[in-house]
């Protein structure tokens, strides 16, 4: 579904980190908005289980754009592994859809 719109999500270890990368993916035009929130992770690590606080971010924006907005998430990004990951939106406000393919244009 190389079109349609996606849902991006980036796990980052502080709030700053997550808005910095919010802003700079929303000024480049790789996303029309760029959620973020505090989160807790638990997962494993070269063999240890670790439990810590974290931020998620959701950025909603056009498939076509994933392959740069991970290269601009990743060289921003303080983990070896970064987690990025995109859902296909498979439907919604029609309005708010169209705002995000506006959103996320080059030409403006």
């Amino acid at each position: 579904m190389k079109n349609g719109r996606i849902s991006v999500y980036i796990i980052v270890p502080s709030e700053p980190e997550a808005s910095k990368i919010a802003e700079s993916l929303v000024e480049s035009r790789l996303a029309a908005c760029v959620n973020f929130f505090p989160v807790k992770s638990v997962y494993r690590w070269e063999g240890r289980i670790i439990r810590q606080g974290e931020y998620a971010l959701i950025a909603k924006t056009r498939h076509s754009l994933l392959p740069a907005l991970k290269d601009k998430v990743a060289s921003m990004h303080p983990d070896a592994v970064p987690c990025i990951t995109a859902w296909q939106i498979s439907g919604g406000n029609e309005e708010y859809l169209k705002w995000v393919d506006e959103e996320t244009s080059y030409g403006k």
